[in-house]
């Protein structure tokens, strides 16, 4: 287990490097320039000053080559120096620490969220398969799943102020515990809860197959015991799979949300990032966001054997 983990780390590195270099290559010949755009958007003609926009290009390292920009912001990186913001100054690393933990925390919630309403009502469908209890688990995960994220929070924003007319809009952030969580966290696990149900659905029906499941019922054990002993465990293991791809989609994919409810997570910061060609400040997400697929796939791999013993085999073969 130990060297299978070393080995996927070492696998990172290379991994990383390619998804940077291709973001830096986005960037620097697609993005816009950030300098010009600072010039623009000042009051005056300014703006048409190309010396003065040439000399602050120079003094950020701007008109380097491209492989030359590229390696030294990877030596800087290396250094654990982020950069400061081309638009603000600020330091990068202070700006993604401060939005880091309001999407950590928004996705960990809408996760934990997810499997407490999916995986029971997946195994509720499966279990009543073809009656009206499994209909109606079915078309409600269908009509969650039609429903964009962008589309779910500005029209449950506005049934809330209709239906609370003196009620205080859900907007900003107040931790994990304030209340204004509620709806931003609602929208974010409509997709997901629908994704895992019918997941869950599917793999308890094909359990339900099995012989030792058949030879359990036979010797009279209660049903909550079948499910909940001999049924949830084997079900769980491709579930796990999807609700680390759930926690990255949610994490990454969260900019509608903490757009439309004032979340200064990092959904936001990138919207801004990318507005401003901020360079860094991508690029510093970016990685973020890499880092967080390649744990999460991590995480599900040692959590294999723990859920199916039979993993342990294939995990000592690699």
């Amino acid at each position: 287990m130990l060297r299978y983990i070393a080995t996927r780390l070492l696998l990172w590195i290379p991994s990383v490097l390619l998804v940077m270099l291709a973001v830096y290559a986005m960037a620097y010949f697609g993005a816009g320039d950030p300098i010009k755009l600072i010039f623009l958007r000042a009051p005056g003609d300014v703006a048409y000053n190309p010396e003065k926009i040439e000399a602050i290009r120079e003094a950020a390292g701007l008109n380097r080559p491209f492989l030359a920009q590229f390696a030294s912001y990877i030596f800087n990186l290396l250094q654990g120096n982020f950069g400061n913001s081309l638009t603000s100054g600020r330091s990068v690393w202070a700006m993604v620490s401060a939005a880091a933990p309001v999407s950590f925390k928004l996705g960990l919630c809408a996760v934990v969220l997810t499997a407490i309403v999916a995986v029971p009502l997946g195994m509720i469908a499966a279990m009543n398969q073809n009656t009206k209890i499994d209909y109606a688990i079915l078309g409600s995960a269908l009509f969650l799943w039609a429903i964009p994220a962008y589309v779910a929070g500005p029209l449950l924003m506005v049934l809330l102020i209709l239906f609370l007319p003196g009620g205080s809009v859900p907007y900003g952030w107040g931790g994990i515990f304030d209340a204004r969580i509620i709806l931003p966290l609602l929208v974010l696990s409509f997709q997901p809860i629908a994704l895992i149900v019918r997941q869950t659905r599917a793999a308890v029906i094909e359990v339900l197959s099995e012989d030792f499941v058949r030879t359990a019922r036979a010797k009279g054990v209660p049903e909550m015991v079948v499910a909940f002993r001999h049924i949830l465990r084997p079900v769980l293991t491709p579930v796990v799979t999807q609700l680390g791809l759930i926690m990255i989609t949610i994490v990454n994919g969260a900019i509608f949300v903490e757009l439309v409810f004032g979340l200064p997570g990092l959904g936001r910061l990138t919207v801004s990032a990318l507005t401003n060609s901020d360079y860094p400040v991508i690029l510093a997400i970016t990685l973020i966001g890499s880092f967080l697929v390649m744990l999460s796939n991590l995480l599900v791999d040692v959590l294999y054997p723990l859920l199916d013993p039979r993993a342990n085999d294939t995990m000592r073969s690699r």
